[in-house]
Protein backbone atom coordinates (compact mmCIF):
# COMPACT_ATOMS: atom_id res chain seq x y z
CA UNK A 1 0.00 0.00 0.00
CA UNK A 2 1.50 3.49 -0.93
CA UNK A 3 0.60 6.39 1.65
CA UNK A 4 0.68 9.78 0.08
CA UNK A 5 2.44 12.48 2.13
CA UNK A 6 2.45 15.92 1.75
CA UNK A 7 3.56 18.83 3.03
CA UNK A 8 0.52 19.12 5.92
CA UNK A 9 0.67 15.83 6.46
CA UNK A 10 4.61 15.33 7.14
CA UNK A 11 4.24 18.86 9.21
CA UNK A 12 1.13 17.19 11.59
CA UNK A 13 -1.37 19.31 10.01
CA UNK A 14 0.46 22.42 11.74
CA UNK A 15 0.16 24.80 9.16
CA UNK A 16 -3.56 24.77 8.57
CA UNK A 17 -6.50 26.64 10.73
CA UNK A 18 -9.10 25.30 9.71
CA UNK A 19 -13.12 26.70 10.72
CA UNK A 20 -13.30 23.71 13.67
CA UNK A 21 -10.04 25.02 15.32
CA UNK A 22 -10.46 28.69 14.64
CA UNK A 23 -14.71 28.23 16.25
CA UNK A 24 -13.09 25.68 19.06
CA UNK A 25 -14.86 22.57 17.80
CA UNK A 26 -12.98 19.75 16.67
CA UNK A 27 -13.84 19.39 12.58
CA UNK A 28 -16.30 16.92 11.93
CA UNK A 29 -16.01 13.33 10.67
CA UNK A 30 -17.68 12.46 7.38
CA UNK A 31 -20.53 10.41 7.57
CA UNK A 32 -21.04 7.00 6.35
CA UNK A 33 -20.83 5.54 3.24
CA UNK A 34 -24.28 6.17 1.86
CA UNK A 35 -25.82 7.80 4.62
CA UNK A 36 -26.44 11.13 4.03
CA UNK A 37 -25.06 14.34 5.87
CA UNK A 38 -27.91 17.09 7.12
CA UNK A 39 -27.32 20.20 5.09
CA UNK A 40 -25.99 22.98 7.49
CA UNK A 41 -28.08 25.51 8.80
CA UNK A 42 -25.90 28.17 10.25
CA UNK A 43 -22.73 29.67 8.48
CA UNK A 44 -20.58 28.39 11.27
CA UNK A 45 -21.85 24.95 10.83
CA UNK A 46 -21.43 25.27 7.02
CA UNK A 47 -17.75 26.56 7.96
CA UNK A 48 -16.89 24.15 9.67
CA UNK A 49 -17.94 21.45 6.73
CA UNK A 50 -16.13 23.05 4.15
CA UNK A 51 -13.02 22.61 6.38
CA UNK A 52 -13.40 19.05 6.54
CA UNK A 53 -14.21 18.64 2.92
CA UNK A 54 -11.07 20.65 2.35
CA UNK A 55 -8.71 18.65 4.98
CA UNK A 56 -9.95 15.25 3.52
CA UNK A 57 -9.78 16.39 -0.28
CA UNK A 58 -6.55 17.69 0.01
CA UNK A 59 -4.38 14.93 2.00
CA UNK A 60 -5.80 12.30 -0.36
CA UNK A 61 -4.33 14.76 -3.26
CA UNK A 62 -0.88 15.32 -1.83
CA UNK A 63 0.93 17.78 -2.87
CA UNK A 64 1.04 21.45 -1.52
CA UNK A 65 -1.86 23.50 -1.05
CA UNK A 66 -2.30 27.37 0.05
CA UNK A 67 -6.03 28.16 0.15
CA UNK A 68 -8.50 31.30 2.12
CA UNK A 69 -12.45 29.89 1.95
CA UNK A 70 -15.03 31.89 4.17
CA UNK A 71 -18.70 31.55 4.15
CA UNK A 72 -20.65 35.06 4.38
CA UNK A 73 -22.84 35.34 7.39
CA UNK A 74 -25.83 37.35 7.14
CA UNK A 75 -25.36 38.94 10.69
CA UNK A 76 -21.93 40.37 10.57
CA UNK A 77 -18.23 39.22 9.37
CA UNK A 78 -17.71 36.44 6.72
CA UNK A 79 -17.05 33.22 8.97
CA UNK A 80 -13.81 31.83 8.02
CA UNK A 81 -13.27 27.98 6.81
CA UNK A 82 -10.00 27.36 5.80
CA UNK A 83 -6.67 29.63 6.21
CA UNK A 84 -4.15 27.36 5.11
CA UNK A 85 -0.92 29.37 4.43
CA UNK A 86 -3.44 32.74 3.60
CA UNK A 87 -0.02 35.14 2.98
CA UNK A 88 2.12 33.11 0.90
CA UNK A 89 3.10 35.15 -1.81
CA UNK A 90 2.39 32.54 -4.93
CA UNK A 91 2.52 32.54 -8.88
CA UNK A 92 -0.97 33.20 -9.72
CA UNK A 93 -0.68 32.03 -13.19
CA UNK A 94 -4.59 32.90 -14.74
CA UNK A 95 -6.17 33.28 -11.87
CA UNK A 96 -4.92 36.83 -12.34
CA UNK A 97 -6.98 37.09 -15.68
CA UNK A 98 -9.49 38.40 -13.04
CA UNK A 99 -7.06 41.54 -11.84
CA UNK A 100 -5.77 42.17 -14.99
CA UNK A 101 -10.21 42.34 -16.46
CA UNK A 102 -10.72 44.31 -13.25
CA UNK A 103 -7.73 46.74 -14.15
CA UNK A 104 -8.96 47.27 -17.28
CA UNK A 105 -12.53 47.27 -16.62
CA UNK A 106 -11.60 50.41 -14.41
CA UNK A 107 -10.37 52.17 -17.10
CA UNK A 108 -13.69 51.90 -18.62
CA UNK A 109 -15.40 53.11 -15.71
CA UNK A 110 -13.06 55.55 -15.78
CA UNK A 111 -14.07 56.92 -20.20
CA UNK A 112 -10.15 56.06 -21.05
CA UNK A 113 -11.21 52.78 -22.91
CA UNK A 114 -14.37 51.35 -24.04
CA UNK A 115 -15.83 47.91 -24.39
CA UNK A 116 -16.29 48.17 -28.48
CA UNK A 117 -12.67 49.87 -29.53
CA UNK A 118 -11.30 48.09 -31.72
CA UNK A 119 -7.71 46.19 -30.90
CA UNK A 120 -5.68 44.91 -33.54
CA UNK A 121 -4.49 41.01 -33.63
CA UNK A 122 -0.85 40.94 -34.91
CA UNK A 123 0.52 37.70 -35.92
CA UNK A 124 3.34 39.00 -33.73
CA UNK A 125 1.30 39.04 -30.96
CA UNK A 126 -0.30 35.97 -30.85
CA UNK A 127 1.51 33.44 -28.11
CA UNK A 128 1.90 30.61 -30.12
CA UNK A 129 0.34 27.76 -29.02
CA UNK A 130 -0.74 28.99 -26.07
CA UNK A 131 -4.56 28.75 -24.50
CA UNK A 132 -7.41 29.96 -25.99
CA UNK A 133 -8.91 31.04 -29.53
CA UNK A 134 -6.73 33.22 -31.03
CA UNK A 135 -4.04 30.99 -31.71
CA UNK A 136 -6.40 28.98 -33.76
CA UNK A 137 -7.84 31.04 -36.29
CA UNK A 138 -4.44 31.37 -38.25
CA UNK A 139 -5.82 34.74 -40.35
CA UNK A 140 -3.64 38.02 -38.90
CA UNK A 141 -3.85 40.57 -38.86
CA UNK A 142 -7.28 41.14 -37.78
CA UNK A 143 -9.70 43.45 -35.50
CA UNK A 144 -11.73 42.60 -32.09
CA UNK A 145 -13.03 44.46 -29.84
CA UNK A 146 -12.13 44.97 -26.20
CA UNK A 147 -15.10 43.16 -24.87
CA UNK A 148 -14.53 40.31 -27.13
CA UNK A 149 -10.57 40.17 -25.69
CA UNK A 150 -12.23 40.20 -22.21
CA UNK A 151 -14.88 37.59 -23.22
CA UNK A 152 -11.64 35.66 -24.49
CA UNK A 153 -9.68 36.26 -21.56
CA UNK A 154 -11.83 35.08 -18.56
CA UNK A 155 -13.90 32.58 -20.09
CA UNK A 156 -11.12 30.14 -22.51
CA UNK A 157 -8.43 31.45 -20.30
CA UNK A 158 -7.07 33.21 -23.60
CA UNK A 159 -3.00 33.74 -23.66
CA UNK A 160 -2.61 36.10 -26.19
CA UNK A 161 -5.89 37.89 -24.36
CA UNK A 162 -3.21 38.83 -21.68
CA UNK A 163 -1.10 40.56 -24.99
CA UNK A 164 -3.96 42.20 -26.09
CA UNK A 165 -4.96 44.05 -22.67
CA UNK A 166 -1.65 45.05 -22.19
CA UNK A 167 -1.98 47.20 -25.15
CA UNK A 168 -4.67 49.30 -23.08
CA UNK A 169 -3.26 48.72 -20.29
CA UNK A 170 0.50 48.66 -19.54
CA UNK A 171 2.17 46.50 -16.54
CA UNK A 172 2.98 49.83 -14.36
CA UNK A 173 -0.35 51.11 -15.06
CA UNK A 174 -1.87 47.78 -13.78
CA UNK A 175 0.05 47.50 -11.28
CA UNK A 176 -0.82 50.91 -9.71
CA UNK A 177 -4.57 50.45 -10.33
CA UNK A 178 -4.56 47.53 -8.16
CA UNK A 179 -2.31 48.68 -5.08
CA UNK A 180 -4.64 51.93 -5.27
CA UNK A 181 -7.87 49.43 -4.61
CA UNK A 182 -5.66 47.52 -2.22
CA UNK A 183 -4.09 44.69 -3.44
CA UNK A 184 -0.44 44.99 -3.14
CA UNK A 185 0.85 41.50 -3.72
CA UNK A 186 -2.04 40.79 -6.52
CA UNK A 187 0.69 42.28 -9.29
CA UNK A 188 2.03 41.35 -12.73
CA UNK A 189 5.46 40.92 -13.19
CA UNK A 190 6.30 43.42 -15.87
CA UNK A 191 9.12 42.73 -18.64
CA UNK A 192 10.72 44.83 -20.99
CA UNK A 193 8.05 45.16 -23.32
CA UNK A 194 6.03 47.38 -20.89
CA UNK A 195 3.02 46.23 -22.84
CA UNK A 196 3.51 42.87 -21.93
CA UNK A 197 3.87 41.03 -18.62
CA UNK A 198 3.68 37.74 -16.76
CA UNK A 199 0.57 37.37 -15.04
CA UNK A 200 2.24 38.06 -11.58
CA UNK A 201 1.12 36.55 -8.07
CA UNK A 202 -1.22 37.19 -5.87
CA UNK A 203 -1.74 35.25 -1.91
CA UNK A 204 -4.82 33.31 -1.41
CA UNK A 205 -6.29 36.10 1.21
CA UNK A 206 -6.05 38.77 -1.33
CA UNK A 207 -7.71 36.60 -4.77
CA UNK A 208 -10.35 36.00 -1.96
CA UNK A 209 -10.51 39.81 -0.91
CA UNK A 210 -10.71 40.51 -3.93
CA UNK A 211 -13.67 38.81 -5.17
CA UNK A 212 -15.62 39.52 -2.16
CA UNK A 213 -14.77 43.10 -3.12
CA UNK A 214 -15.98 42.34 -6.79
CA UNK A 215 -19.12 40.75 -5.66
CA UNK A 216 -19.74 43.74 -3.14
CA UNK A 217 -20.14 46.30 -6.04
CA UNK A 218 -16.54 47.95 -4.33
CA UNK A 219 -14.18 47.48 -7.38
CA UNK A 220 -16.04 48.67 -10.38
CA UNK A 221 -18.96 49.99 -11.61
CA UNK A 222 -22.29 47.63 -11.42
CA UNK A 223 -21.65 47.11 -15.34
CA UNK A 224 -17.92 46.46 -15.06
CA UNK A 225 -19.49 43.62 -12.34
CA UNK A 226 -21.78 42.11 -14.27
CA UNK A 227 -19.76 42.03 -17.42
CA UNK A 228 -16.98 40.24 -15.34
CA UNK A 229 -19.86 37.72 -13.32
CA UNK A 230 -21.82 36.76 -16.70
CA UNK A 231 -18.16 35.50 -18.18
CA UNK A 232 -17.02 33.64 -15.30
CA UNK A 233 -20.38 32.57 -14.56
CA UNK A 234 -20.98 31.59 -18.55
CA UNK A 235 -21.06 27.82 -19.73
CA UNK A 236 -17.96 28.01 -21.62
CA UNK A 237 -15.77 29.21 -18.56
CA UNK A 238 -13.68 26.62 -15.97
CA UNK A 239 -15.93 23.01 -15.78
CA UNK A 240 -12.70 20.74 -15.20
CA UNK A 241 -12.57 21.82 -11.10
CA UNK A 242 -15.13 23.44 -8.55
CA UNK A 243 -17.98 23.47 -11.32
CA UNK A 244 -17.78 19.86 -12.84
CA UNK A 245 -19.96 17.63 -10.57
CA UNK A 246 -23.01 20.39 -10.90
CA UNK A 247 -26.07 20.83 -13.13
CA UNK A 248 -26.40 23.64 -15.36
CA UNK A 249 -28.11 25.59 -13.23
CA UNK A 250 -25.80 25.04 -10.01
CA UNK A 251 -22.52 26.04 -12.53
CA UNK A 252 -24.67 29.26 -12.88
CA UNK A 253 -24.44 29.94 -9.39
CA UNK A 254 -20.64 29.81 -8.99
CA UNK A 255 -18.72 32.14 -10.80
CA UNK A 256 -14.81 30.69 -11.19
CA UNK A 257 -11.35 31.28 -12.59
CA UNK A 258 -8.42 28.29 -12.91
CA UNK A 259 -4.98 28.80 -13.81
CA UNK A 260 -2.53 26.27 -14.42
CA UNK A 261 1.15 26.01 -15.19
CA UNK A 262 3.97 23.86 -15.03
CA UNK A 263 3.00 21.39 -11.81
CA UNK A 264 0.50 23.97 -10.34
CA UNK A 265 -3.46 23.98 -10.44
CA UNK A 266 -5.07 26.68 -8.66
CA UNK A 267 -8.40 28.02 -8.77
CA UNK A 268 -10.69 30.76 -7.30
CA UNK A 269 -14.43 31.88 -7.44
CA UNK A 270 -17.70 32.52 -5.66
CA UNK A 271 -20.80 30.22 -4.98
CA UNK A 272 -23.90 32.41 -4.96
CA UNK A 273 -27.45 31.33 -2.92
CA UNK A 274 -29.87 30.78 -5.33
CA UNK A 275 -31.34 34.16 -5.14
CA UNK A 276 -28.27 35.40 -6.54
CA UNK A 277 -26.33 36.37 -3.35
CA UNK A 278 -22.63 35.38 -2.63
CA UNK A 279 -22.46 32.97 0.11
CA UNK A 280 -18.91 31.25 -0.32
CA UNK A 281 -15.47 32.69 -1.36
CA UNK A 282 -12.90 30.41 -2.08
CA UNK A 283 -9.23 30.99 -3.20
CA UNK A 284 -7.18 27.18 -3.80
CA UNK A 285 -3.71 27.16 -4.73
CA UNK A 286 -1.77 23.74 -5.13
CA UNK A 287 1.20 22.56 -6.74
CA UNK A 288 3.34 19.42 -6.25
CA UNK A 289 1.08 17.10 -7.33
CA UNK A 290 1.64 14.16 -9.36
CA UNK A 291 1.12 14.14 -12.94
CA UNK A 292 2.31 17.79 -13.54
CA UNK A 293 1.97 17.33 -17.47
CA UNK A 294 -1.56 16.38 -17.08
CA UNK A 295 -3.36 19.68 -17.34
CA UNK A 296 -7.05 17.83 -17.73
CA UNK A 297 -9.56 17.06 -15.52
CA UNK A 298 -7.51 13.73 -14.17
CA UNK A 299 -4.44 15.52 -12.56
CA UNK A 300 -5.23 15.04 -8.46
CA UNK A 301 -5.68 18.88 -7.69
CA UNK A 302 -8.50 18.98 -10.36
CA UNK A 303 -10.03 15.93 -9.02
CA UNK A 304 -9.52 17.25 -5.46
CA UNK A 305 -11.02 20.53 -6.61
CA UNK A 306 -13.99 18.59 -8.29
CA UNK A 307 -15.16 16.66 -5.18
CA UNK A 308 -15.09 19.85 -2.92
CA UNK A 309 -16.68 21.70 -5.72
CA UNK A 310 -20.24 20.15 -5.25
CA UNK A 311 -19.34 19.50 -1.58
CA UNK A 312 -18.98 22.73 -1.05
CA UNK A 313 -22.30 23.67 -2.94
CA UNK A 314 -24.45 21.36 -0.56
CA UNK A 315 -22.83 22.80 2.41
CA UNK A 316 -23.65 26.07 1.91
CA UNK A 317 -27.74 25.25 0.00
CA UNK A 318 -29.68 25.91 2.93
CA UNK A 319 -27.72 29.40 3.62
CA UNK A 320 -28.42 32.53 2.29
CA UNK A 321 -26.05 34.72 1.27
CA UNK A 322 -25.76 38.19 2.06
CA UNK A 323 -24.43 41.73 -0.17
CA UNK A 324 -26.16 42.46 -3.55
CA UNK A 325 -27.32 39.91 -5.66
CA UNK A 326 -26.76 38.93 -8.96
CA UNK A 327 -28.89 36.57 -10.68
CA UNK A 328 -27.64 34.53 -13.59
CA UNK A 329 -27.80 35.71 -17.06
CA UNK A 330 -30.35 33.15 -18.80
CA UNK A 331 -27.98 31.30 -21.67
CA UNK A 332 -29.91 28.50 -23.67
CA UNK A 333 -28.49 26.21 -26.20
CA UNK A 334 -28.88 27.33 -30.40
CA UNK A 335 -29.67 25.26 -33.00
CA UNK A 336 -28.76 28.15 -35.38
CA UNK A 337 -31.10 29.40 -37.75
Amino acid sequence: MTIRVNRRTALGLGTVATAGTMLGAATPASAAPGVAEPAPATPRQAARRVAAIYERETVAAGGNWQAYVSVADPAGAPVVAVSDEPDRRIEAYSVNKIAVAVAVLDKVDRGLLTLDQRVEVTEAIVVPGGDGMFSLDGAYPSFVTLGHVLANLLTVSDDTAVRLCGLVCPAAELNEILRGKGFPNTQVQPVANPNRFFLGTSTPRETHDLLRALVAGTLLSPAGTAFVLRLLRAPVAYTDGIRRVMSSTDRARVATKAGWFADARHEAGVIFDTAGAPVLTYALFADGQAEPDDYGATHPAVEARARMGRRFLASVDRLTGSGVTHRPTAQRPSNGG
